[in-house]
């Protein structure tokens, strides 16, 4: 298994495919009476964030536990950050106390491959900058995985935000390894410069597309860029491109609505799209601790079956 996960191009279908395998093993973890392996016991895992985050940081935590890691978290906020130390001082710090996995989030694209240069723990990228987000793709493959037996001819549609969005770049990159296509829809203000290069279709008309989808991915807008000028207003953006029961409407019978979190609702999506039954966007939550439990057992732990560390 890879060393450190700090892009998902760090893995190969194979090895995408070898995690969504053990989530799918490890995934009833939640429902047993004692809700732990004792794959990972001794080792410890810090949570290193410097970026607000609900989602993402409790379901590493919570992933972590149910493998019997120790787990330290660390916010930016009440640390030794606010009085200057840089990431590299804490990076050492963290190293001396010997722990064995480090997940970081950082709002400084490259962090995390910094950060694997100083210490000899692993590193997982739990979100840099505006560059990728990859254990947010393979838990957006896993949930998937649940409802289309392939990725092969799948096509996702992502809306919103994709200048900005390092889960976009993740996903795109995820599902094209797969063999998915990708759609990318919004007004072109919200487009990567150089999205004409990512292999993907473009558009600003989001219910040419609907009908054709199988999954559409709705990102979140992110109110901040508004002050930037990239949108007219939150109205105009809702009109035009958000998601609600109407234009849900149009999306085929089995076809999957998903967004990463946290939603706002009534401006990228409605609640009552949010809420409807193609909506799987709070399995994403759940399947967020299983394969973030998969990606720890095999990057600490692999060498002993699933199976041999439950009845263990």
């Amino acid at each position: 298994m890879i060393r450190h996960l700090l892009s998902i191009r760090d893995l190969d279908p194979d090895g995408i495919e070898k995690i969504l395998a053990t989530a799918a093993s490890l995934a009833d973890v939640g429902s047993r009476q004692v809700k732990k392996y004792p794959t990972l016991r001794g080792r410890t895992i810090v949570n290193l964030f410097y970026e607000s985050s609900t989602r993402t940081r409790l379901s590493f935590e919570l992933a972590a536990k149910r493998l019997s890691a120790d787990v330290l978290n660390f916010s930016a906020s009440g640390s030794s950050v606010e009085k200057g130390e840089s990431l590299k001082d804490t990076a050492q710090t963290i190293e001396a106390m010997g722990v064995d996995c480090i997940v970081v989030r950082h709002k400084s694209s490259g962090a995390p491959l910094r950060l694997s240069k100083w210490v000899s723990a692993n590193v997982i990228n739990a979100g840099d900058g505006m560059h990728e987000h990859p254990t947010q793709a393979l838990l957006d493959l896993y949930t998937m995985r649940q409802h289309f037996p392939s990725f092969a001819g799948l096509r996702v549609a992502i809306v919103g935000d994709v200048r900005h969005s390092r889960v976009a770049r993740s996903d795109v990159l995820a599902l094209q390894m797969l063999g998915a296509e990708v759609t990318l829809v919004g007004p072109p203000t919200l487009m990567p410069p150089n999205a004409s290069s990512w292999g993907v279709e473009l558009t600003a008309e989001i219910e040419e597309v609907l009908p054709k989808i199988d999954v559409v991915y709705v990102l979140r807008i992110q109110l901040e860029r508004m002050e930037a000028g990239f949108l007219p207003s939150l109205s105009e953006y809702s009109r035009l491109w958000g998601l609600d029961s109407r234009r849900a409407a149009l999306l085929k019978d089995d076809a999957l609505i998903m967004h990463p979190g946290p939603m706002n609702r009534g401006v990228e999506v409605s609640a009552e799209a949010a809420e409807l039954p193609r909506s799987v966007i709070t399995d994403q939550v759940a399947n967020g601790i299983a394969t973030r439990m998969a990606l720890l057992y095999l990057m600490l732990g692999g060498e002993h079956s699933v199976e041999a560390s439950a009845s263990a």
